[in-house]
This record gives structure tokens, C-alpha cells and sequence, in this order.
């Protein structure tokens, strides 16, 4: 992979909405702004956080804290990508939480059978909650700056989405239209329309996944980390990576050593207060480990211990299971989901995934445990 010079990423002031100056006393998470979220989110079941793989794979998004104007060009396993920005710079990582929001929906209503539009209709008040993000004023304004990047941001690639490989250039949204105001100027309800390459990496199914402290992270290049280790890791015990092969997929145009110091400091704060979502991260000989926790890590596969005619739950499922029941042991309630199902006297689902979560949804609902 070659990286174009770009601005560094690391070394900007950091917004207080965003993330923290490296060498601050805040804690590595955000705080949770909207504790009952899940009642905001959306009227689908199971609108977990997914991300699109070719995004998490390749450094479309911008790391950086101040206007990003350079235009940027990788190269890896000969897949080509240049991002040419707008006047307002790149779109960052911090924006990606609404094409995130956006996919989250689409995936959300496939799994209850529909064939969901390239054009995503929400509320503005939702994705904010959803998002971990302010709903001041401020919040609104942010966002509408983000639409704005991500409208303008161009991007050049040959890279496949959805099983076609076809030189393309696109926005990474055709459009977003505000439908209803209030009083003060505040949108209400939007429109956006995606880029037909994220959609495509939609309707395929190239998602996968992210734990909601996704958005607490209060570091862009601790985000950038965590969808690697997403996209590289999965459900495995173990991904090992180099420093220079990370700092290259980071998009990260800093000296080594400044890289090294910043992914140290993760580390450590990992150590320190376990932080990063899903996976313990640890550094060695400029050899970075992201280990499994053990609420991702494989486990016996749960078909085996309920009986070969029990509906197969794959891993991913499970991990949106956690979402759907939080503290929840998704392993036990799959057995009691099951012992359930054969008490029923083995129904047909249509969709075990979604039937399986409905399940444990309405468990937590009925006994929150956190």
C-alpha cells in the first residue's frame, strides 16, 4: 500500500465533542449521553451497528481534527483508491457515524424481509441518540456540517463491492434533503441517498457488526483501530498486525516513532481501564496484538449442545445478541430460545436470526440487567 502525502492526523487540537488531546486525564470513553437510547433508535428490531467492509478496510475517512484539503491516494493488492476532497475538506471518521446509522437501518429492515431503497428516511433526533452524540443546537450543526463533507468528499476506486470490480467516482452520498424543520431552523426529519457503492455493500451483505462503544471512543485513530481489528479479527481468538502495516491502513502520515508513541498510548489505556471495545489490544516489539473478549471470542458452536435439528445461529447473530439483551450470558439464552422453540413444537422460522433476537429483546425488556 502507498499513502500520498496528507496532513498529520494526530497532532491537531481536538474538538470536546469529538475526542481528547493525547496526555488528558478523561477517561478513554465518552461519556453515555442517552442511557435508554435503544427506545430512539428505530421502529425495526434489530438496528445494531454495522459498517460496510470496504470502508473498514481501506482509509476513506480522514483522521483529522482540522480541514483536511489534500487529496489522498492508496494502493494495496492492487485495489486503487483516491479521496478527492471538497472545499469543506474530507469527510472524517467522526461523519462516518451517519453512513454508519444509515447502513445499520438498511440491514435492519432486510433482516425483516424488505428490499430497502438507496434513500434512507430518519429523524435527525434519532441519529444523534443513536450516534452518542449532543442533541444542543451545536449537535444539529455538526451533523449538517458532516452531510455536507460527506456530500462533497469524491472518491475515485477500482475496489469491489458486492462481487463487481468497476472503475467508479462517486460521493460517499448522492444526496441529503431536510423535510421538516422546526421553528428555530433545526432539521427534523432527512432524506439522505446513498452512493450506490455502499449500497451495494449493503444489499450483499458485506457489513459487519460494531459494538455501540464504537461511539464513545473518544480518539479518531482509536475508531480507525478498532475497525481494523473488527474487520481482520472477527470472531478469531487473535490478529497480529506491524506497526508500519497499521500505521499504512490508518492512513496515517506521521513519523514512526509519533505513530508508535500514539498506539502505546492506547495500550496502556487499555490496560488501564479495558476501554477498547470487543478486543484487548497490546504492543510488542512494534508488533501490535488485538486479543478477543471473551463476550466476541469463539465458543462451541451452540447448534452442536442444543441438538443438530436446532436453527443455526451464526456468530454474527450472536454478537448482536449482546446488544439486543446487554450483560445477558447470549449463550444461555440461545439454549432457553431453543428448548423453547422445541416446547412450541418446532415451528418454521422464516428468519431464526430475527426470531432469536426478538427473544432476547423481549427478555431484557422484561428483566433489564443493565
Amino acid at each position: 500500500m502507498t499513502i500520498d502525502p496528507a496532513p498529520s492526523l494526530f497532532d491537531a487540537p481536538i474538538a470536546a465533542s469529538a475526542s481528547a488531546v493525547d496526555g488528558d486525564d478523561r477517561t478513554p470513553l465518552l461519556p453515555v449521553r442517552h442511557p435508554n437510547q435503544d427506545l430512539f433508535i428505530c421502529d425495526v428490531l434489530d438496528a445494531i451497528p454495522k459498517d460496510d467492509m470496504a470502508s473498514m478496510e481501506h482509509p476513506v475517512f480522514s483522521l483529522s481534527t482540522k480541514p483536511d484539503n489534500r487529496t489522498r491516494r492508496y494502493e494495496h493488492n492492487g485495489n486503487v483508491i483516491e479521496i478527492i476532497p471538497s472545499g469543506k475538506g474530507l469527510a472524517t471518521i467522526h461523519d462516518k457515524d451517519i453512513l454508519i446509522y444509515c447502513i445499520s437501518q438498511l440491514v435492519a429492515k432486510m433482516n425483516q424481509g424488505e428490499q430497502p431503497s438507496r434513500t434512507v428516511r430518519l429523524q435527525a433526533y434519532d441519529m444523534l441518540v443513536a450516534t452518542n452524540r449532543q442533541t444542543s443546537g451545536e449537535g444539529y450543526r455538526l451533523m449538517a456540517d458532516a452531510l455536507t463533507r460527506l456530500r462533497g468528499t469524491t472518491v475515485r476506486t477500482n475496489i469491489q463491492t458486492g462481487g463487481i470490480e468497476e472503475t467508479r467516482i462517486f460521493g460517499l452520498i448522492e444526496e441529503a434533503r431536510i423535510t421538516r424543520k422546526t421553528f428555530d431552523g433545526r432539521m427534523l426529519d432527512l432524506e439522505i441517498t446513498l452512493s450506490d457503492w455502499v449500497y451495494r455493500s449493503v444489499i450483499s451483505k458485506n457489513v459487519l457488526t460494531l459494538h455501540r462503544d464504537y461511539f464513545r471512543l473518544r480518539k479518531p485513530f482509536e475508531r480507525r483501530m478498532y475497525e481494523l481489528a473488527r474487520k481482520h479479527c472477527g470472531v478469531k481468538d487473535e490478529w497480529k498486525i506491524g506497526l508500519e502495516l497499521l500505521q499504512k491502513k490508518c492512513g496515517s502520515n506521521s513519523p514512526l516513532r509519533v505513530f508508535r508513541s500514539l498506539v502505546k498510548k492506547v495500550c496502556e489505556h487499555d490496560a488501564d481501564h479495558g476501554h477498547f471495545p470487543d478486543y484487548a489490544v497490546t504492543i510488542d516489539d512494534d508488533v501490535i496484538l488485538f486479543r478477543n473478549r471473551s463476550g466476541l471470542k469463539s465458543k462451541p458452536d451452540p447448534v452442536a449442545s442444543a441438538g443438530d435439528d436446532a436453527p443455526y445461529i451464526d456468530p454474527e447473530t450472536m454478537h448482536d445478541a449482546k446488544g439486543a439483551a446487554p450483560g445477558y450470558d447470549v449463550y444461555a439464552l440461545y439454549d432457553e430460545w431453543v428448548s423453547w422453540w422445541h416446547d412450541m413444537g418446532k415451528p418454521e422460522l422464516k428468519s431464526p436470526r430475527a426470531a432469536f433476537l426478538g427473544f432476547c429483546k423481549k427478555r431484557h425488556e422484561r428483566k433489564p440487567l443493565r
